[in-house]
């Protein structure tokens, strides 16, 4: 087996720390092409889709890459910008906010760089410009801050893949949550606040996360209680009681059961129950996205509304914001404990390779 080698390789560049941050992904374009290349991509991991693989390929290929490509074409084309798809520019503008941050305190001896699980930019080649710029400690920070299989271990799976086809890999380590991290909560819980000021506080909070299916749970797969835990520390953050919030879930896919209740319904079910005015936030995104600009501000707000209720709003993801690169500044700084991250001087670098070319000189 060839291994990839790392382009413009130089014994003596100083070695440097790497950060990457990285998202669910997006396609390239809000058109029926791009999202068959997309979706093909995502729902072909046997991580999101946990099914026999023979069956599976045949439901996907004969069936699915047929028909929603186009009707998430449709969807992608409500959300999009003029500088592309929203998850990616808030990523990209989360990265170069904490780029930014730590390029201050540590210069050239830290990169960082974001990459998408699937589409671009991709992690391969995301790695690639890593590796190049001489990065031999990298932290990965998947921005999924409840741990999921189908999300942040088929993070790890790709990166993971990606270094056994390389000749030199990096010292690394890796996020897997932050659920429960105290400035992730109080960054929610701010601007949440923030938001209650500009308008008004609800007579209730859903708390909507993204689903599984409900036999993932059954499996051992941690998700749905670190949102319940997460959703716990939020309410206690913005002194709420048991009955001022709720934790919901949104985006099922297929005819299994998911984790319940179910965003959409709860929703349409809430009027009837007396409960018209409602805020919903999305504490399991990191940046706002198909899912909660289209999903939930237009599809289920229209929902609650036409049920009988009065007011509806919805709550921003933390996106670039100050409060979350302060946050995600502390998470990296935690994670990067006991890393030496001043880079070797280039002196320091040319006597280690007249060294190694002493000894193999004395060898031969």
């Amino acid at each position: 087996m060839a291994y990839k080698n790392t382009q413009n390789f130089d014994h003596q560049q100083p070695d440097k720390t790497g950060v990457l941050i990285s998202n669910l992904g997006t396609p390239d374009a809000p058109d029926r092409a791009s999202l068959k290349r997309y979706l093909k991509e995502f729902l072909s991991d046997p991580r999101v889709v946990e099914f026999p693989r023979l069956l599976w390929w045949l439901v996907l290929n004969g069936v699915i890459l047929n028909i929603r490509p186009q009707r998430s074409a449709k969807a992608y084309q409500k959300v999009w910008t003029e500088e592309g798809s929203p998850l990616a520019l808030h990523t990209e503008q989360q990265a170069q906010k904490l780029k930014e941050r730590l390029h201050f305190r540590f210069g050239d001896s830290l990169h960082v760089e974001w990459a998408m699980r699937y589409g671009n930019p991709s992690i391969s080649k995301t790695l690639d410009k890593l590796m190049a710029q001489g990065v031999r400690k990298l932290l990965v920070l998947p921005l999924y801050p409840q741990y999921s299989a189908s999300t942040t271990a088929s993070t790890f799976d790709a990166i993971a893949a990606d270094f056994t086809k390389r000749r030199w890999m990096p010292e690394l380590r890796f996020c897997t949550s932050y659920h429960d991290y105290g400035p992730y909560i109080e960054s929610l819980a701010s601007s949440i606040k923030a938001h209650w000021q500009e308008h008004h506080k609800p007579q209730k909070l859903v708390f909507s996360y993204h689903g599984v299916p409900l036999r993932y749970l059954h499996n051992g797969d941690p998700y749905h209680c670190q949102c319940h835990k997460t959703s716990r520390l939020l309410a206690d953050a913005l002194g709420l009681s048991p009955d001022e919030y709720m934790t919901t879930f949104q985006s099922r896919f297929g005819r299994e059961a998911w984790l319940q209740p179910y965003t959409d319904k709860t929703l349409e079910a809430l009027p009837e129950k007396g409960v018209t005015d409602i805020q919903v936030v999305c504490p399991g995104f990191s940046a706002d996205c198909l899912e909660t600009i289209e999903e939930i501000n237009m599809e289920n707000r229209e929902v609650f509304m036409e049920g009988g209720g009065k007011s509806f709003s919805y709550i921003p993801c933390l996106n670039a914001t100050e409060n979350h690169i302060d946050m995600l500044e502390q998470l990296v700084d935690k994670h990067l404990s006991g890393w030496d991250i001043t880079a070797q001087s280039t002196t320091q670098r040319h006597e280690f390779f007249q060294a190694c070319e002493h000894n193999q000189k004395s060898n031969s």
